[in-house]
């Protein structure tokens, strides 16, 4: 994490253990836990709970809106400021500002899945997609102060073993959430299942207490000058805003989640009928064009945002002076630390994971080339999930080995360098060990460019805005693979149809010449052309897939370029009491 002046990583240098050593430190265990409860209620509030909602009858179409419950995690940056600004009455002296926030919203989260536990979905729907709401928002919440406190509590040399740490415990938590409650449904109820769960958070509650504190916070002043105050009027400017806020949120929100209904609910306040609703439900849902519009809802949201938070023309007031140094100072920190590189640091982290986001067509790959369910399900899910524990450990390591910067420039060759695996895969056919390597290449590289990414991220932030700026890089970095991955599938089908007779891809297809007899036949039948035209297909969409992530390899270094002189250029002390920020307490 980094000042208002950016300095060199302050952290101690890795010793004999090679950068191993930091794994043992009393805070990285801390975000175990920590990452364990983040992952909890995520999972809990729709895909597990979608399947207690059909055993009790419920139909799709009710099932599919409780998606709307993990809505608030797309949607976080937009009340983090407040998490930024608002100390916990009485917790935040005791506690700190980040552990009375995170003790707070667990406390919630226990509330809510305690109280879905006492519930039945045949007679209480609507309490529990109530409860799930809450659960929803205040887990969300609750993201927004873990990732505040793993970032102020360590600095940039052990961001890398934190990011680790915190993925590690998170996908344990995915794991339990996603299984234990079944098999507790199956041998007793659901009602013991998500009174168990309540009680996991627990861990994370332990994870508060025993959490060394965070670097101090500071809030930042907002200057209101000699505005005066004018409580009726300011009433009246406070709901106005926040109303056009709400609704920069449902805009969004629509485009997030791919599902309209919040558009619509929107739109519906303002007249638009039954028949209206369907038409842009049929647009949503429209390939590829609906991809468009989803993105094209959340850079409008985002201008309404903006708007909402803009001070009034001429015109100092104190709701408008808030909301525009809520907002934007935090932008405007950033642009201002790292001027001349802000935004192609932006740009970095918007392709970084490119070359993974396009890869939304793996399942329809692996069935064509013929592989089992079951074997997917072996290998994908046991073998998978190690190999990206295994990348994410290296990826903490490799930042207090080499650094920051090195790790970041590093992670940037892991996805499109590991795609090509997927080319050699499609030319092997059904067979198990080269899926076992694919897989394990791959997932290795995900989880080592993933953390990267996640320290890098941190880096950026600073005391004061931690949440806020933070909130908005993890919301917002994966939104242009939405549009890009709409094509994946077009791609490889005219790719395919390219191939056939003199093509210009048909050198490819003598590659596929000795497969085992139908792999690949069935979605060539599908696609209309011949099983080594289709395998010419996957060749190229994953060379393009390796090819688009040249653009964040070339960020990447010209970002640590730049970003290395600005911060050799830059004295490492500064006199602005907001960010003089001392160490976390020693592990």
């Amino acid at each position: 994490m980094t000042d208002s002046n950016p300095a060199p990583a302050q952290g101690k240098p890795a010793g004999r253990l090679g950068g191993l050593a930091v794994y043992g430190e009393r805070r990285v265990f801390i975000m175990l836990l920590l990452g364990f409860s983040a992952g909890l209620p995520n999972l809990l509030i729709f895909d597990t709970l979608s399947a207690w909602l059909r055993e009790s009858g419920q139909t799709l179409e009710v099932i599919g809106f409780f998606a709307l419950a993990t809505l608030s995690y797309s949607l976080k940056f937009v009340w983090a400021p407040l998490i930024d600004r608002t100390a916990v009455p009485l917790l935040t002296p005791l506690l700190g500002h980040r552990r009375a926030w995170m003790l707070v919203t667990q406390a919630v989260i226990v509330f809510g899945l305690w109280s879905i536990s006492s519930l039945n979905p045949s007679n209480a729907l609507i309490a529990i997609a109530g409860f799930a709401a809450l659960v929803g928002f205040f887990g969300a919440t609750q993201d927004i102060v873990i990732d505040a406190w793993r970032i102020e509590a360590a600095d940039d040399s052990r961001h890398g073993a934190m990011a680790a740490a915190y993925q590690m415990g998170y996908r344990v938590a995915m794991i339990v959430a996603g299984a234990v409650p079944l098999v507790l449904a199956d041998l007793y109820n659901w009602n013991l299942s998500y009174a168990v769960m309540a009680a996991l958070m627990g861990v994370g509650i332990a994870g508060v207490l025993f959490a060394p504190r965070e670097k101090a916070h500071a809030i930042r002043a907002i200057p209101v000058g000699d505005v005066p105050s004018r409580p009726a009027l300011e009433g009246l400017e406070w709901i106005a805003r926040l109303l056009v806020i709400v609704a920069a949120a449902m805009i969004m929100g629509a485009g997030l989640t791919g599902q309209p209904l919040t558009l619509n609910t929107l739109l519906g306040l303002f007249g638009l009928g039954a028949e209206g609703k369907a038409a842009v439900a049929g647009a949503w849902d429209a390939r590829p064009e609906g991809v468009y519009l989803k993105v094209a809802a959340v850079f409008i949201g985002l201008a309404v945002l903006v708007l909402a938070c803009w001070p009034l023309p001429r015109v100092k007031t104190r709701p408008g002076a808030y909301l525009a140094g809520s907002f934007g100072q935090p932008l405007a920190d950033f642009y201002k630390r790292f001027a001349g590189v802000a935004t192609l640091i932006l740009a970095l982290i918007c392709v970084y994971r490119l070359a993974d986001f396009v890869l939304n067509i793996m399942n329809p790959f692996y069935l064509d080339l013929g592989f089992t369910k079951t074997e997917l399900a072996e290998v994908r899910k046991v073998f998978g999930v190690i190999m990206t524990t295994l990348g994410v450990f290296i990826g903490g390591w490799s930042v207090a080995k080499l650094g920051l910067i090195r790790t970041m420039v590093i992670g940037a060759f892991m996805s499109p360098v590991s795609n090509l695996v997927f080319a050699w895969l499609a030319t092997q056919g059904p067979s198990l060990p080269a899926l076992t390597i694919a897989i394990g290449v791959d997932n290795s590289a995900t989880g080592y460019a993933g953390t990267a990414l996640i320290a890098y991220m941190s880096s950026l932030t600073s005391i004061g805005f931690t949440a806020t700026q933070y909130a908005l890089f993890s919301s917002l970095y994966a939104l242009p693979g939405k549009l890009i991955a709409s094509q994946s599938g077009r791609i490889i089908e005219a790719s395919a149809r390219a191939a056939e007779g003199a093509g210009p891809f048909a050198v490819f297809r003598g590659l596929f010449a000795r497969l085992p007899e139908g792999s690949l036949a069935t979605g060539a039948a599908t696609s209309g052309v011949t099983p080594a035209a289709l395998g010419a297909g996957y060749v190229v969409f994953f060379l393009y897939s390796t090819a688009i992530g040249v653009f964040g390899i070339v960020l990447a270094f010209i970002v640590a370029a730049k970003q290395t002189r600005l911060q050799a250029g830059r004295a490492p002390e500064t006199d602005d009491p907001a960010v003089a920020a001392t160490e976390g307490q020693p592990s």
